[in-house]
């Protein structure tokens, strides 16, 4: 079967249903011009029917347009906030969910921004300089970011405010070896500091179920995902206070050692003929 059978067919079945659903609205449109009062449905009811609305006016549109893609498209009945979001990725195209931005500063993680809709990662580089700004003085002093956040107008900001922004320089390589070397070690270098971020994101799918929040409701799937984020900011925290309190009782130790063979009395062997 080639890919254009298969597109027509899709659009037929598509087409089919469609023509299920607008008979049911029709019936139901039917029903309240004999009186019967939309009321009287309970919540989720009514959100379904208005989602099957929705639906059917965006996927009419759709097959009369000749496009797949269209604002605010609904892919869930239940969950009318989810929109597709292209990744491009090998293992899924198309991935649904939040999409949160996230940085890591000392090792801990930040929640920055959730969204349920598809937006450009790079506008967030500034919002964080500043909100980094905003807690600790001054700015950062560089930050290894992803390529989609290597913008012109993220460049000319991070310069204006003295920030060295990881990636590739614009404009053609130095002739001199040493300095494209140098160049190289450091981007190396930021790229491997860099990984943190990805490590979080492995880390907090594999331990945290961020890849599967059960929660069907916007604000309590962000609850969910905020409070992941809490409780790997307070094992950080656990982690070095154990850290701290092992260097501490092993000083304390040594030095409680130290100071018993410094009080001990000398014992003075002698030689018995």
């Amino acid at each position: 079967m080639t890919r254009i059978t298969r597109r027509r067919k899709v659009k037929a079945a598509i087409k089919h249903q469609l023509g299920y659903v607008r008979q049911n609205l029709k019936a139901i449109d039917a029903l309240i011009g004999c009186g019967a009062r939309l009321s009287e449905l309970k919540r989720h009811w009514w959100q379904k029917l208005l989602a099957c609305s929705e639906l059917e006016r965006q996927q009419g549109l759709l097959l009369a347009s000749q496009t797949n893609s269209i604002p605010d498209r609904l892919v869930n009945l239940v969950q009318t906030h989810i929109r597709p979001m292209v990744r491009g990725k090998a293992r899924a195209a198309v991935e649904f969910g939040a999409k949160i931005s996230v940085s890591v500063q000392n090792g801990f993680p930040f929640l920055h921004r959730i969204s349920w809709n598809p937006y450009n990662e790079g506008e967030d580089l500034i919002a964080q300089a500043e909100k980094y700004k905003l807690d600790t003085g001054p700015y950062p002093e560089r930050i290894c970011a992803d390529r989609i956040y290597i913008t012109a107008k993220n460049r000319h900001f991070c310069m204006r405010n003295g920030i060295r922004l990881s990636g590739k320089r614009l404009g053609r390589p130095p002739k001199d070896p040493d300095v494209t070397t140098a160049h190289k070690q450091q981007l190396r270098s930021d790229q491997a500091r860099r990984n943190e971020v990805e490590g979080v994101f492995g880390y907090g799918k594999r331990k945290y179920s961020l890849d599967l929040i059960m929660v069907r409701l916007p604000a309590g799937a962000e609850s969910s995902i905020s409070m992941a984020f809490v409780v790997m900011c307070a094992e950080k925290v656990l982690r070095l206070l154990r850290l701290f309190f092992a260097l501490l009782f092993g000083w304390i130790y040594s030095f409680l050692m130290a100071w018993s063979a410094i009080r001990a009395p000398a014992v003075i062997c002698k030689p018995d003929f």
